[in-house]
């Protein structure tokens, strides 16, 4: 068995056999110090799967001076695990705080990544049934299963409308909107119909309907499980999901002397010109670089946990302002045994005052799963996820309990032997779980939230277009960023290859767009229109 402590351990000691080899230029990884800046050609910022695939890529090219910097003491970023509860033996099991699916696994076209870095390190997982489902309501036991296949029939016009605006390069809508315009809004007291909603669309999303864009949110689920496969299996690892990416890390520095990894070390400022990049340290060190990759979350950025000198420029800033950064909480509950139908997989419950109040169960102690763990998931989003944050344990665990009471009024719920939940919104190092695409913002301005800003690139899932919130988008977007700062230093062009079509090559930085132009040209700013007011007097 390998516990969260173990699989560190095991890193740690791999990483540091490597340094210990005759002629490697593998540095310790502790925190840097001294007054002196370690010299480097890249700094990759970020540990997590954009990092390691950033770090692959310049590998990849030959480039193998560079450093990679995470903040914690582990790498994986928000694909982040804990130990939990115990089995009989006594033994803690290992729960994911974050990513948690693989989701999509290939098709005989398309390769997922990230199940081709499953199969490769053999990680557990098993199929997840989302039609194995219950309902239910204050009541107990209630059938509304028929409004989901009300909404699947919706979902797929509303698809088509979404592809359609797309193609025609029409303007977004909310996904409210689209929804509604396919047939689909349900009544604010229509509490199964809004339980169903929330399952079907805020469970992907971390974000509501009517924050989230119609075009690109349609887009990006499409695009994922059109490519790779409708299946999502569920990770149930002992080592964690983030073995996939520290095995593919100890690669990279067991095969290459002069990559540098340093745990530990918080980035605090960052100084960039045009003749490179300056790296500070929450210890007093610096790096210095010649270009820096950037893997910072989306809430890292906008709650401005790191400095940057200059300011980024102002098409820079906005981008990052404009999209949103989710929280997606999975409350784990152990209990002394199990009490609800273990021939289930979900259990939808649908509040009778509040959307997305505790909404969905997943049990953990099903056959192919853990089974006799007696172990329960309740995911909450958006707003609940906050509610949560700022409240403690116990409080969050006696609402679960009411609710179970509802679910099962015939049944005595026990109180659980463990309860735990990250509180994503307050961990410095992310500030979120994974970016949502807002209604109303084009393709342009995502570009620019994924275009360099000078010796600054940028990547993570939330500057993939097509796989935002996902984690292979964080594995594209990675490699990219790392090939393409390779063949700047290699003076070559950057081949971009599209589905398709005939590959690109980008023989520079990335594009951005500096001004975005409205959707409404200025003589349209009329009486004629409803607006009264010259465009003089603005």
């Amino acid at each position: 068995m390998h516990s969260h402590s173990n699989l560190l351990n095991s890193l740690t000691f791999l990483l540091a056999t490597i340094g210990a080899q005759p002629g490697s230029a593998y540095v310790a990884q502790t925190p840097l110090t001294g007054d002196t800046c370690t010299q480097t050609t890249v700094a990759i910022l970020g540990g997590g799967m954009a990092g390691v695939a950033a770090a692959q890529a310049l590998t990849n090219a030959s480039v193998t001076d560079f450093v990679l910097v995470e903040s914690r003491e582990t790498l994986g970023g928000r694909v982040w695990h804990t130990d939990f509860g115990k089995d009989k033996d006594g033994n803690p099991y290992v729960v994911e705080f974050g990513a948690n699916w693989l989701q999509g696994l290939g098709s005989a076209d398309t390769v997922n990544p990230v199940w081709a870095l499953a199969k490769k390190h053999h990680l557990r997982n098993t199929y997840s049934n989302y039609s194995s489902l219950r309902t239910y309501n204050e009541t107990g036991e209630a059938d509304y299963r028929y409004i989901l296949d009300e909404y699947a029939r919706v979902y797929e016009i509303a698809a088509r409308d979404a592809g359609r605006i797309l193609m025609e390069n029409l303007q977004d809508q909310t996904a409210r909107t689209g929804l509604a315009l396919a047939g689909w809004r349900p009544r604010k007291n229509d509490m199964a119909a809004q339980a169903v909603e929330w399952w079907n669309w805020d469970w992907e999303d971390a974000s509501s309907p009517e924050t989230s864009s119609f075009v690109f949110g349609m887009a990006g689920e499409n695009l994922t499980f059109n490519q790779f496969g409708k299946a999502n299996h569920f990770v149930l690892d002992r080592r964690g999901y983030s073995t996939i990416i520290e095995q593919e890390a100890a690669a990279i520095f067991r095969n290459n002397p002069s990559p540098r990894l340093r745990l530990n070390t918080h980035v605090t400022t960052i100084d960039h010109s045009p003749k490179g990049v300056t790296i500070h340290t929450a210890d007093g060190a610096c790096i210095e670089a010649a270009y820096a990759i950037c893997t910072f979350s989306l809430g890292v950025l906008q709650n401005h946990a790191v400095s940057f000198r200059p300011p980024l420029p102002r098409w820079k800033q906005t981008a990052i302002e404009k999209f949103n950064m989710g929280t997606y909480t999975k409350i784990f509950l152990q209990f002394p045994h199990t009490f609800w139908p273990t021939d289930t997989q979900f259990f939808l419950y649908a509040s009778p005052t509040t959307r997305g109040y505790y909404p969905i169960f997943q049990s953990l102690s099903s056959p192919t799963f853990l089974p006799d763990s007696h172990i329960l998931v309740v995911t909450v989003v958006d707003e609940q996820a906050y509610r949560v944050e700022r409240q403690t344990t116990a409080q969050t665990t006696a609402e679960i309990l009411e609710v179970l009471r509802e679910m099962f009024p015939d049944t005595v719920i026990p109180h659980p032997t463990d309860v735990t939940y990250p509180r994503w919104s307050q961990e410095p190092w992310a500030y979120g779980s994974y970016s949502n695409w807002p209604a109303g913002t084009t393709l342009e301005m995502h570009q620019n939230l994924r275009a360099n800003a000078g010796r600054l690139w940028f990547a993570g899932e939330a500057t993939s277009a097509p796989y935002f919130g996902f984690l292979h988008g964080a594995w594209f977007e990675g490699r990219e960023a790392g090939a393409h700062v390779a063949a700047l230093l290699q003076g070559r062009c950057m081949e971009l290859r599209e589905s398709g079509h005939e590959d690109q090559e980008n023989c520079g930085e990335r594009m951005h767009y500096e001004p975005l132009n409205g959707t409404t040209p200025l003589e349209a700013y009329s009486m004629v229109n409803g607006w009264p007011v010259s465009s003089t007097d603005w």
